[in-house]
């Protein structure tokens, strides 16, 4: 997983991290941080190998690792968080090794990782929606009532 460890290092993720960070300090709610990137990492492997997907495993973990990167964008100045984070990608992912086509199909996972119809998908876009969605612990959180996700859409038990 040598490219997933220069994603981890690169200059441009971890600007964006930081922003992110930054961004949400102060949130009482779920967060788009590293914690969360991981949790969706792990999530999307285990649904892969429970469909009997054969899809590489760094391309999970870089489409987990980069689908909320650009959340900060939404908070600064309304940009749908998954356009942004599908503009920042492709320089992090060419940089670290992926080729176009790799880049092409983690970039669209991305971009639809909030496309309902993608979450019926048996590919990486259906993988990254499930495993995002997935990754919310509601059950466990103390801002769970507050949320503004309807109760049917929350995780009020442990899924993977």
């Amino acid at each position: 997983m040598d490219r997933i460890d220069k994603i981890l290092n690169h200059d441009l993720f971890l600007y964006h991290l930081g922003k992110n960070n930054a961004a949400e300090a102060d949130r009482r709610f779920c967060r788009h941080g590293m914690v969360h990137f991981l949790d969706v990492a792990r999530i999307g492997t285990i649904i892969a190998l429970e469909e009997g997907l054969e899809l590489d495993r760094e391309w999970i973990y870089a489409a987990a690792l980069l689908h909320d990167c650009g959340k900060h964008e939404q908070y600064e100045n309304g940009t749908p968080h998954e356009q942004a984070s599908a503009r920042i990608a492709p320089e992090i992912l060419k940089d670290c090794g992926f080729d176009d086509k790799e880049t092409d199909v983690i970039v669209t996972a991305i971009s639809r990782h909030r496309d309902l119809e993608a979450a019926k998908e048996k590919n990486l876009n259906g993988v990254l929606y499930r495993a995002d969605k997935a990754s919310r612990a509601c059950f466990a959180c103390d801002a769970e009532k507050d949320c503004n996700w309807k109760d049917g859409k929350k995780n009020l038990t442990i899924r993977y």
